[in-house]
């Protein structure tokens, strides 16, 4: 195995002089630099950071979990956290719960185990439980991500969900429609999750009032998006446009109306939420409600840095904007084709 001694001897300078270029931490001389970083490559030296970091009582590791990394939203903000923790001077350890508790869990434990500096954890399973007490209980800086439940002890990330649901509900309404139904998730709270109840609300505010019916479910995933359609089609087949919770679920649905020679949107509108890459690329391209991926990428590092290194200032909770993405999967209604109808709410 290499060692900084040979690299020292190969380029001609002292042991400390090849730390200061692995480290960055004191400036040296651009050509003895450039001899430094050639040795390092033609030897193939590997630096023991995580031997470095216990020295110095940090690993620059960050540890990130994240619930599915099937659904490109996810995958897209594991990746804008990467590279701002790659920037930043981090290496960002990726763990997926696959949608499990128990994973999460366990993953939590492998990151202790690491001595990582800090954590992000995005849509994390029982915020307010036994994952992030295990977190805090070892006094390991963590920030939260696109949870909806206030933590007042822990940096937050969040997106305005609600606003999101809103714009949603009342894209749909301008667009003249009146029989909507919606796609959410399988969770008892999803009713209660803001993009939810934000669309709820811009229907109301017209007399419009969702029943049980309105309603089918998936996990987020493709497959669930597919199958919740064929499920909300039979059940209400004279629907005109369709919100569902996330950009996975509503290609799902898209493709479920296909197979049944449905078009889209000429016989039934869909939007959807997050604004993942797919999004436009799909036929027809899907309008949805944009997460700003890049944003919460960004902020989960710069509130973890912050926070690892002002571990006592005052927690904070930033709250980012969405934007509606009109594309090409939903069209306005002639205003003679909707009457608007009298409809009970059930509660759910």
């Amino acid at each position: 195995m290499t060692t900084i001694r040979d690299v020292a001897s190969k380029a001609e300078v002292s042991i400390a002089t090849v730390s200061r270029v692995v480290n960055g931490n004191r400036p040296v001389l651009s050509d003895v630099r450039d001899r430094v970083l050639k040795a390092i490559q033609e030897l193939d030296y590997r630096p023991n950071f995580l031997a470095r970091g216990l020295r110095q009582h940090n690993t620059c590791m960050i540890g990130l979990i994240i619930p599915d990394n099937s659904n490109p939203f996810y995958a897209e903000v594991a990746r804008a956290i990467e590279d701002a923790g790659f920037a930043a001077g981090y290496t960002v350890i990726l763990c997926n719960s696959d949608l499990s508790e128990e994973k999460q869990q366990a993953y939590i434990d492998v990151l202790l185990s690491h001595k990582v500096d800090g954590m992000i954890l995005i849509d994390i399973k029982g915020a307010e439980s036994k994952a992030l007490e295990r977190i805090l209980a070892e006094k390991i800086p963590a920030v939260l991500a696109n949870i909806e439940t206030p933590v007042p002890t822990v940096d937050q990330v969040m997106v305005d969900n609600h606003r999101g649901g809103y714009l949603a509900g009342q894209y749909l309404l301008d667009l003249n429609h009146q029989r909507i139904g919606c796609i959410t998730l399988l969770q008892p709270d999803s009713f209660q999750s803001y993009r939810i109840v934000g669309f709820r609300q811009a229907l109301s505010e017209v007399g419009i009032e969702l029943t049980t019916e309105d309603f089918a479910f998936g996990n987020g995933r493709y497959e669930s998006g597919y199958e919740a359609m064929q499920e909300l089609r039979q059940r209400c087949p004279d629907l005109t446009a369709v919100y569902v919770f996330n950009d996975l679920m509503a290609l799902g649905a898209m493709n479920a109306l296909h197979a049944q020679g449905i078009r889209v949107p000429e016989d039934i509108s869909i939007i959807g939420y997050d604004n993942i890459f797919y999004a436009s690329t799909f036929e027809p391209a899907l309008t949805t409600i944009a997460q700003p991926i890049a944003a919460i990428g960004q902020e989960c590092i710069a509130r973890l840095l912050e926070r690892i290194h002002q571990p006592e200032k005052q927690p904070i909770h930033t709250m980012l904007p969405v934007e509606l993405i009109e594309r090409s999967s939903c069209r306005r209604l002639p205003v003679n084709n909707n009457r608007a109808e009298s409809r009970s709410f059930s509660r759910l």
